[in-house]
Order: structure tokens, then C-alpha cells, then sequence
């Protein structure tokens, strides 16, 4: 005899299963709330290497990437690089539209999907900006001998990047993908992270806090994923489980938002669909409901369509 736990759990099984397929959206939206789903929403991207060419061409690769591999979400890569500044590199001042190519492309990508899928623009932090105009030695050593010219820098980014994001929600992005790989042990300390990126970081989440699927993207595998567990104007956190080593398991227990996880992505062209269907599995099992399938970044760039297919199939999003 079932429980009568169990019999509600069997019936909106039931009922799921005779209701119409959900689209993207509403399974990503039922996911962001904790309901039940028909099907685990998913997603996954590489870098397309597309930053020379007009936002036109770099829109088409992410909508045939997206319809060629059934996401359920759309994750914009965003590679344009950074203005650099006509003088020294920490002269930057702020920048009304930094990425207009890149805008290009999201208006392109909101009316090529009509409405059938959420994308997010992704950003990297003020940090990491700061690297790619000068380099990572360049920005650690004007820290350390002068700091205050290095807040003001990055200042000027983070405004700059709060005012690309505020234009990429008003193109359709439903939220903002924003990656962070300077919190990490051996890079920044945990002082260092809070004192001159965290609150640059803060500020472009803060400008666009009503968007309803802001991403913090936590990068690296010494990444001090416990900091961004509370206090954060973002409701999903995507980290690489498999990397880091910090099982869903124990996020979960200190996290209630939505996690965005559960995959490799390094190793992943060797991962057979048994070994993809087993880390889904288990990533499932361990966050629960708000749960949308993922890796914890970026899969090899030299991916082939067989392999990247194999993750619609595993959450049956694909006949093939």
C-alpha cells in the first residue's frame, strides 16, 4: 500500500507525464521555484572564437549551437574584448556601451529564439577585465604598491559593465551570467576578494537585481564557493562540482537558491552517456528541485556534435 507521501508523489508523476511537454521556459521557471518538472532543464556552451567577426555571425553560431543541442537555456558567450584605454591601462574611465558588438548579437539572439528560451549575458568580473587590458601580474602588482589607483580602475569597469548589463536585460537577456575566478585560494585571499572585487562584482548584480535569472559563475577549482552561498543578488549559482571537489550535497545544505551543476567539463569529451547519466543522477538526487543541469563551465572548444548531443539525451530532450 503506498504511503500517502508517496501516492501525491505518484500522482503528479502521473500527471506530468499526461500533461503536454513544458517548454524551456516553464521548466526552467518551475526549477528556479522547486515545483516538479517533466524533465530536468539543461544546458551547456563553449566559446565560439568569434570575437573579430560582427555580432551577426556570432549570433547565428549561438542559436544553431542552442537548436543543434536542445538547451533549454541559452548562455551567451561573451568574448568581445574590453576597450582598452588610449593611455596607461589603468587610466580607463567608464564607458557608456563597452560591448556594442556584443549587443548586436543579444538583440539578434532575442529575436531569433521568439520567446521560446531564456539567455543570459555573460560578463566577467571588473577583475578579470582588468587582466586582459593589462595582465594578471600587472594587476596583482599595482595592489600591492598601489592600491588605491587599482579601486578607482576598477571602479570605472564596474560601472562600465553595470551599464552593458542594464543594456543587455533591456535586449532580453533574462539575467546576467557573471563569472568569477579571482576568489580562489592561491590567488586572492578571501581579505583581497572582499576588499577589491567583491563589491564591483556586487554592484553590477545590484543594478539589475529584478532580473529574474542572474548567475553567479564561480570559476576555478579552489574557488571559496562557501562565500557566495548567502548575500548575493542572484538567484542560481553554477560551480564545477567534479573540479572543486564540494559536492552538491554540501552547497545544498547551506544554499536554497537554484544550482546550475552536476557535470565535468573538462574531461568532458571522454564521458561516455553512462558516465554522464550517473554524475546527472547523482547531481539530481543532491540538489533537488531547483536544479538545472549543467557543467561547471565551458566543455572543450573542439567538441564534436556527437558528443556535445549526448547531453540531451540523457535528460530526454532528444529522440536521437
Amino acid at each position: 500500500m503506498l504511503s500517502r507521501r508517496k501516492f501525491f508523489y505518484v500522482s503528479a508523476g502521473a500527471a506530468l507525464a499526461a500533461a503536454p511537454a513544458m517548454t524551456s521556459k516553464e521548466r526552467v521557471d518551475r526549477a528556479l521555484r522547486g515545483q516538479d518538472v517533466d524533465r530536468t532543464p539543461f544546458t551547456l556552451w563553449h566559446h565560439f572564437g568569434l570575437e573579430r567577426f560582427p555580432g551577426e555571425r556570432h549570433a547565428r553560431a549561438t542559436l544553431e549551437f542552442h537548436r543543434k543541442f536542445r538547451t533549454d537555456l541559452v548562455k551567451v558567450m561573451s568574448d568581445y574584448p574590453y576597450p582598452k584605454p588610449a593611455g596607461k591601462w589603468h587610466q580607463t574611465k567608464v564607458l557608456d556601451n563597452p560591448f556594442p558588438a556584443q549587443l548586436d548579437a543579444l538583440a539578434m539572439i532575442r529575436d531569433g529564439l521568439k520567446g521560446e528560451a531564456y539567455f543570459l549575458e555573460t560578463i566577467f568580473n571588473p577583475w578579470n577585465q582588468a587582466t586582459k587590458i593589462s595582465s594578471k601580474e600587472e594587476v596583482l602588482r599595482l595592489m600591492r604598491e598601489d592600491p588605491q589607483t587599482l579601486l578607482a580602475t576598477l571602479d570605472a569597469i564596474a560601472e562600465s559593465e553595470a551599464n552593458h548589463a542594464t543594456k543587455a536585460i533591456a535586449a532580453g537577456a533574462a539575467g546576467i551570467f557573471l563569472a568569477i575566478d579571482n576568489a580562489q585560494n592561491g590567488y586572492l585571499t578571501r581579505e583581497e576578494y572582499a576588499k577589491f572585487s567583491e563589491p564591483f562584482d556586487k554592484r553590477i548584480l545590484e543594478r539589475i537585481s529584478s532580473a529574474p535569472l542572474n548567475t553567479l559563475h564561480l570559476h576555478g577549482d579552489k574557488v571559496y564557493v562557501d562565500y557566495f552561498l548567502k548575500g548575493w543578488p542572484a538567484s542560481v549559482v553554477n560551480y564545477a562540482n567534479m573540479e572543486t571537489g564540494v559536492s552538491i550535497a554540501t552547497v545544498r545544505k547551506q544554499y536554497s537558491g537554484a544550482l546550475m551543476s552536476g557535470l565535468e567539463f573538462e574531461n568532458y569529451r571522454k564521458l561516455s552517456e553512462a558516465d554522464l547519466k550517473r554524475q546527472y543522477e547523482s547531481a539530481r538526487t543532491a540538489a533537488g528541485r531547483k536544479f538545472i543541469l549543467a557543467p561547471g563551465c565551458s566543455v572543450p572548444n573542439d567538441s564534436t556534435d556527437t558528443e556535445l548531443s549526448r547531453l540531451a539525451r540523457i535528460v530526454g530532450a532528444s529522440a536521437a
